[in-house]
């Protein structure tokens, strides 16, 4: 019971949270991917996952990138020790493919992502792209906040983390 009340406030916080970032990207900012999700509170789990494969200089460079963002609730849907076997340093290569693919170069905003029915990431692999009643689907996530601007590219939100085949 109280992990369901803990979910759902942490949705409602990030619900709030996002709408916040939204509305500042419609301003412009100077802050890169990196400074961007990690003042939103939403992606501690994936700045985390960031830091410990030293993909923090390369998603501060210049860009552009797309980055398919899975939230900290996108993380805790995966299995049991998922996260903790990734962050271990004898995984890193894995963790590097994983948050690779959540990366397409380039900024594609949401307008056009809704043109295109794939995309190729910086891991190598392609993600579809499909939507669905004004819906937009990654592979199997749903975006759910589009468009967070960031000084060097683009950020969707994503409820699932994209997993490389």
């Amino acid at each position: 019971m109280l992990k369901k009340f803990i979910t759902t406030l942490s949705i409602l916080v990030a619900s709030f949270t996002f709408t916040s970032v939204a509305q500042a990207a419609h301003h412009g900012t100077h802050k890169d991917i990196v400074e961007v999700a990690s003042e939103n509170g939403s992606f501690t789990t994936l700045v985390a996952a960031v830091k410990a494969a030293g993909l923090v200089d390369t998603l501060k460079g210049e860009g552009p990138f797309t980055v398919f963002a899975p939230t900290d609730d996108a993380f805790s849907k995966l299995p049991e020790d998922t996260v903790e076997m990734l962050l271990k340093p004898e995984n890193k290569d894995k963790l590097v493919a994983v948050l690779t693919y959540h990366v397409v170069p380039g900024k594609v905003t949401a307008s056009e992502v809704v043109k295109i029915d794939s995309a190729k990431t910086v891991q190598g692999q392609s993600v579809m792209i499909k939507v669905n009643d004004d819906k937009v689907m990654v592979n199997n996530a749903h975006v759910v906040i589009a468009d967070v601007e960031a000084s060097n590219g683009i950020i969707h939100a994503v409820d699932t983390v994209l997993m490389p085949k």
